[in-house]
């Protein structure tokens, strides 16, 4: 689902707006969104059992705080300070839905249609609010609100997710397969059927979640869990280094900017 699906789904615009606050869905944007959420899983895991959970969760929140303040600071999308903020919020939204598991012993059966309800009523608002969830809207502050409360949402709601499948009998292994057979349904969807761009999107952009994660697990756990042994440090440090690669690229060839797209360019 590239950029040209969404663009059906754009609000009539009459003026002109501020810079876009987003990139655009591009190939780079899915890759990056996974790279994301693996690393994410894997770095929460490793602060917790590095700091403990509670000093984990503390600086988890202050650097998720802090890497919003200079994304709503900025006037338009940068790679790097977008990126990082969504690094941020993979960070913190595996820590709240492990809080709630791991800390309050709420079971993932029960995290997972929570943080569902959570999302939908962001989407509710949002749309009430605003009249659109396209990510084309995101030109105002109360819009990159919504959007980025919708991230945060997105992210628990994958953590929850993928942790349900691994621990109900698929395993890490048996998890991917489900979330990468699953990430395809909203494209063929919106493609062949009455889906939605917008609709597609955001489907697809949940279960990058638990796709990412759940690979990055299996990269991480022991043997005896079903994974790879790799390693929770190292998985983290291998899937930042290949982040910082598509960042840097992107930052220097500019092909996820709005306003240097062309129709037809995915």
């Amino acid at each position: 689902m590239t950029t040209d699906h969404l663009t059906h789904n754009r609000p009539p615009r009459p003026v002109r707006h501020a810079a876009s606050k987003v990139p655009e869905v591009t190939l780079y944007f899915w890759i990056i969104k996974v790279l994301t959420t693996g690393m994410g899983e894997t770095a929460s895991d490793f602060l917790a059992h590095w700091l403990g959970p509670i000093p984990a969760v503390g600086l988890g929140g202050i650097a998720l705080l802090a890497a919003l303040a200079v994304q709503f600071a900025a006037r338009r999308y940068v790679p790097w300070i977008y990126w990082t903020a969504i690094v941020m919020v993979s960070v913190f939204g595996t820590m709240a839905a492990d809080v709630l598991h791991v800390g309050l012993g709420v079971p993932y059966t029960v995290s997972t249609p929570f943080f569902m309800a959570v999302l939908a009523a962001v989407f509710v608002l949002w749309h009430r609010g605003e009249g659109t969830l396209s990510i084309h809207s995101i030109h105002t502050r109360r819009r990159e609100a919504f959007y980025w409360a919708a991230v945060l949402a997105t992210f628990a709601l994958g953590t929850a997710a993928g942790d349900l499948t691994a621990t109900i009998g698929l395993g890490y292994l048996g998890s991917v397969a489900l979330y990468a057979a699953a990430i395809a349904v909203p494209a063929v969807a919106h493609r062949w059927g009455n889906v939605s761009a917008v609709a597609a999107f955001w489907a697809a952009y949940v279960t990058t979640r638990p796709l990412g994660a759940s690979l990055a697990d299996w990269m991480a756990v022991s043997h005896s869990r079903g994974g790879l042994n790799l390693g929770l440090g190292p998985v983290t440090l291998s899937w930042t280094v290949a982040i910082l690669g598509f960042v840097g690229y992107l930052a220097v060839s500019r092909k996820d900017r709005q306003d240097l797209q062309t129709p037809g360019m995915a």
